[in-house]
C-alpha cells in the first residue's frame, strides 16, 4: 500500500459530479432551490411549501396512513414515512430549522419623528446589526383581528411593490461612530423601519401623528387592520427580492435565510424521492433554534415525542415509544460556516469546512470545551463513512472555527437526549447569519443525495 492511499484528503463535490447528468441534475435542483428561497422568507411561509410538497405527494393528516405529516402552529413540521421494518426497530430522521435571524416588529412598533412614520423592531438570533442598515427590506407575516381572523401580510416582494429600510449617518457626520467599538456603535433601538412620509392632511390631525395616520389608513384599506391590531401580529422584517446566482460562473446561490432553510429543501427533496424506505423515515422542520430552540414550536419542546407517541399507536401499538427512540438514527441538518478567505484566522484549516466539497459533518458544536455540545458517537461516524462513500458522496468533517474563537449550537442535544445516534451535517456556507448568505450548487446537490442516501439506508 502506498503512502497516498495511507492519507486522508476531502474531494471536491465539482470533481465528483464531473458527468454532463450529474451537472444538468444540479442544475435543476438549483433552480428549484432558488425559487424556494425566494418564495419562504419566514418559517410559515416554509411550512407552507412543505405541506404542498407533501400532500402532492400523497402525504395526510391522517396517521393510519403510510405517509403522514402535522403542522405545529403554522411554524413547525412533522413528515413520516412507514419503511418495510416496523417501526420498534428505529426510523431515519433528519432534522431542521425553518426560522432564520430577521427584524421583528414591536407590538406597539408605529411612531412618527421628523415627518416620517417608522416601526421598532426587536431583532431575533444573532444578527450584526450594521448589515441590516441601508438596504431593502421586506414586510411579512400575520395578523389576528380580535374575532380571531388571521390577515397574511406581504409587502416588498413583488416587483412594483415598495420596500422598507433602515436608516444609516452618512459619513461626513460619523466621526464620533467611528471610534465606537463594534459592539457600541449600533445601538438596537436604532433598528427603526422607514414606513412612509406622506402626511394625512384630511380631518382633523395633529402635525405630530399624521404621517402616522397616513400609514395606518393604507394597512387599513389593504388588509383592514387598524393599530390596536397589531398587539395581536407577527410581523417579520427580512431582505427583500429574490435569491439570485453569483460569480461569473454561476456556481453559488446567494440569499438570505440559507441558515437553515437549504437543510429544510435537501431534506423535503430527499424525503419526497424516496418512497420505498427500509427504516420509517422522519423530517422534522423546527421553529426558535435561532433564539435558542424553546417554545411551543422548538426542539425543546415536546411536539416530536407526542407526535411520535400517536405514530407508535397507529402503526405499531404494541411498541414502546423508548425503544424507538433507542433505535433511532437521525441527522440534525444545519449548515456549517465554510473557510472565508478573507478571515482565515478564525479557523483552523485542518479542520473546517470549504465550498464545493459536499456537506460537512460537525462531530460535536458547543462552546469552547465542547459546552452544549452533542459529541457525536464514533461508531455511528464509522457507519455514516461507510454509507455516504460507498455511495460515491463527498463529505468532509469540520469544527465551528477556532476552539476559543466563539462557538455556536444546534438542535441536536435536544434528540441525544432519547438515546438515538444523531450528528450535525448540512452544507457549508459563507456569510452565515447575514442577509445575504452564500452556498455552492454543488455542496447543495451533494447534500441532497447524502440524506437520500441516509433516508434510504
Amino acid at each position: 500500500m502506498s503512502d497516498f492511499t495511507l492519507e486522508y484528503t476531502p474531494k471536491s463535490a465539482w470533481e465528483m459530479y464531473d458527468s454532463v447528468k450529474d451537472r444538468s441534475a444540479m442544475d435543476e435542483m438549483a433552480e428549484r432551490f432558488v425559487t424556494f428561497l425566494s418564495e419562504c422568507k419566514t418559517e410559515r411561509l416554509v411550512m407552507d411549501y412543505a405541506r404542498d410538497r407533501a400532500e402532492q405527494a400523497g402525504f395526510v393528516e391522517d396517521f393510519t396512513s403510510d405517509a403522514v405529516m402535522r403542522i405545529q402552529r403554522g411554524k413547525t413540521g412533522f413528515f413520516a414515512r412507514k419503511g418495510r421494518r416496523p417501526l420498534s426497530e428505529g426510523f431515519r430522521l433528519v432534522g431542521a430549522h425553518a426560522d432564520a435571524p430577521r427584524l421583528d416588529l414591536k407590538q406597539r412598533p408605529l411612531y412618527q419623528d421628523t415627518e416620517l412614520c417608522l416601526a421598532k423592531t426587536h431583532y431575533y438570533g444573532g444578527i450584526r446589526k450594521y448589515q441590516w442598515l441601508t438596504m431593502p427590506l421586506a414586510m411579512h407575516g400575520v395578523v389576528v383581528r380580535k374575532n380571531g381572523d388571521v390577515v397574511r401580510v406581504e409587502v416588498g416582494e413583488k416587483s412594483g411593490d415598495p420596500v422598507l429600510t433602515v436608516t444609516d449617518l452618512l459619513p461626513h457626520l460619523a466621526y464620533k461612530e467611528i471610534e465606537k467599538k463594534l459592539a457600541d456603535a449600533f445601538d438596537a433601538e436604532k433598528l427603526n423601519v422607514v414606513l412612509g412620509s406622506i402626511p394625512m392632511l384630511e380631518g382633523d390631525n395633529e402635525k405630530g401623528v399624521r404621517v402616522k395616520r397616513g400609514v395606518l389608513t393604507l394597512l387599513n384599506e389593504w388588509y383592514g387592520i387598524d393599530e390596536a391590531d397589531l398587539i395581536s401580529a407577527e410581523l417579520q422584517i427580512v431582505p427583500a427580492g429574490p435569491a439570485r446566482y453569483v460569480g461569473l460562473d454561476r456556481s453559488m446561490i446567494g440569499g438570505y435565510g440559507q441558515d437553515d432553510r437549504s437543510s429544510c429543501f435537501c431534506a423535503l427533496e430527499a424525503l419526497l424521492a424516496e418512497p420505498e424506505p427500509e427504516y420509517t423515515q422522519i423530517v422534522l422542520l423546527w421553529d426558535k433554534e435561532e433564539i435558542g430552540s424553546d417554545g411551543a414550536t422548538g426542539a425543546k419542546s415536546l411536539f416530536f415525542e407526542y407526535t411520535l407517541e400517536d405514530l407508535v399507536e397507529a402503526w405499531e401499538p404494541d411498541a414502546k415509544l423508548s425503544r424507538v427512540m433507542m433505535n433511532g438514527s437521525a441527522l440534525s441538518a444545519d449548515v456549517a460556516a465554510a473557510v472565508d478567505p478573507d478571515f482565515k484566522d478564525v479557523y483552523e484549516e485542518r479542520n473546517a469546512a470549504f465550498i464545493g466539497y459536499g456537506p460537512c459533518f460537525n462531530k460535536f458544536t458547543g462552546h469552547r470545551g465542547k459546552v452544549g455540545a452533542n459529541d457525536a458517537h464514533p461508531e455511528f461516524i464509522g457507519w455514516l463513512r461507510s454509507l455516504f462513500d460507498e455511495a460515491g458522496i463527498p463529505w468532509q468533517m469540520a469544527e465551528l472555527g477556532k476552539v476559543d474563537a466563539g462557538g455556536g449550537g444546534t438542535v441536536a442535544k435536544f434528540l441525544a437526549i432519547y438515546g438515538m445516534d444523531i450528528i450535525d451535517v448540512g452544507m457549508p456556507v459563507l456569510s452565515m447569519h447575514s442577509p445575504f448568505e452564500l452556498s455552492s450548487k454543488a455542496d447543495l446537490y451533494a447534500t441532497t443525495l447524502a440524506f437520500r442516501e441516509f433516508l434510504k439506508s
